[in-house]
């Protein structure tokens, strides 16, 4: 998987870089979720002896995977662009003259 650091290397713009990198990241964050979601969602609706620690645990886990895949999908290519944009700002790149 190309980073969007080497993406933006290459030639392609900022916002590119990060959301070609995001596209490929998704897939494999999805599948993180359909693997872990089914397990642990009994623990969530949990009932019975032991069911209110069951239900704490269970929310957490299936919280932290959401919080996850969100930061990691939205807000990471974002952050991305916004200090890559800030970086090239205050030390713009210089053009190879030929």
């Amino acid at each position: 998987m190309s980073s969007p650091r080497e993406l933006r290397h290459a030639g392609r713009s900022i916002r590119e870089a990060a959301l070609e990198a995001a596209r490929k990241r998704f897939p494999a964050d999805r599948d993180d979720q359909r693997g872990v979601h089914p397990r642990r969602g009994p623990l969530v609706f949990a009932t019975g002896a032991g069911a209110a620690s069951r239900r704490a645990l269970g929310t957490a886990v299936f919280g932290g995977m959401i919080t996850a895949t969100v930061l990691a999908v939205i807000f990471v290519p974002a952050f991305f662009v916004a200090i890559q944009s800030l970086i090239e700002w205050l030390h713009p790149r210089v053009e190879e003259s030929e």
